[in-house]
C-alpha cells in the first residue's frame, strides 16, 4: 500500500513560525513532524510515499529529497498558490498513488497509532476507513459518531474527531473537477449516506499541531520521553 502525507497547507494560525517555514517542517522533539511520519511509515513497511506541496514547497523538497535516507521513495505533487484543499488535493495525486486503496495522513498531527494494523483493514469499495480519536478541547463537538464500525453523523454526547489518518479508496476521488479546491468533508458525508465510510477509535496519543502552542508543547512532552 502507498502513503500520502498531506503537507499543502499554509498553516495561517501558526504565523509567524509558517511564513519562513512549511508546518510539516517544523520541529517537535529535534525533528520535523513530517519525519515523525516518514520514520513510521518507513519502519512499518511502507516503501513509497507520495507528499502534496503549496507553500513553500521548495523547501519540504530540499529537507526530504527522495525520502532514500528512510528507505523510502517519496514522489512530490505539487499544488498551484493557494493549494487546492484535501479532496482537490488527493484527487490531483491519484496518477501518482494507483488504483489500489492507500493510506492519507495530515501532516501536521502528530499520532501513534500502529500503521500496518490500521492500514491492514482496508476500506470499504469506494469509499473510506478512518482512524477517529477523542475530542480534543479545542474541538469539543467532535466530527462523527460510530455505531460498531459504520461512521455516522454526529448525534448525542458520543462524538469522536477525524484524526487526519484514514485508507482511501482512489474512487472516493472519481468525480472531484481536475485542479479545483475541495474539502474533504462532502465526500465524507456522500460516503455515510451510500454506507462505505467505515471507522475505529484510537485511544492513544494523538496532537492536531494547529497553533504554536501545541507545538511547544508536543515538543516538551517529546524531549521529555527522549530524556527519560
Amino acid at each position: 500500500m502507498k502513503a500520502m502525507i498531506l503537507a499543502a497547507g499554509r498553516g495561517e494560525r501558526m504565523r509567524p513560525l509558517t511564513d519562513h517555514t512549511p508546518k510539516p517542517l517544523l520541529e517537535a522533539g529535534g525533528k520535523p513532524l513530517i519525519v515523525w511520519h516518514l520514520e513510521k511509515l518507513a519502519a512499518a513497511g511502507f516503501s513509497e510515499v507520495v507528499i502534496n506541496h503549496a507553500h513553500l514547497g521548495e523547501k519540504i523538497e530540499a529537507v526530504l529529497g527522495d525520502g532514500s535516507k528512510w528507505g523510502l521513495s517519496i514522489a512530490y505533487s505539487p499544488e498551484p498558490p493557494g493549494a487546492l484543499e484535501t479532496a482537490g488535493g488527493i484527487a490531483r495525486a491519484l496518477p501518482r498513488l494507483g488504483d489500489a486503496p492507500f493510506l492519507v495522513i495530515n501532516g501536521d498531527v502528530y499520532c501513534d497509532v500502529d500503521f500496518p494494523t490500521f492500514a491492514a483493514r482496508g476500506c470499504p469499495p469506494g469509499g473510506a476507513r478512518l482512524l477517529l480519536v477523542d475530542n480534543p478541547a479545542h474541538h469539543g463537538g467532535g466530527d462523527f459518531s460510530l455505531a460498531d464500525e459504520r461512521i455516522v453523523p454526529a448525534s448525542g454526547e458520543q462524538t469522536l474527531t477525524y484524526a487526519g489518518i484514514g485508507v482511501f479508496s482512489p474512487a472516493m476521488f472519481d468525480h472531484v473537477p481536475a485542479n479545483q479546491p475541495m474539502k474533504l468533508r462532502p465526500l465524507l458525508d456522500a460516503a455515510i449516506a451510500a454506507g462505505t465510510l467505515t471507522g475505529e477509535h484510537h485511544a492513544g496519543r494523538w496532537v492536531d499541531v494547529g497553533t504554536p502552542q501545541r507545538l511547544a508543547e508536543l515538543d516538551a512532552e517529546l524531549r521529555a520521553a527522549q530524556a527519560g
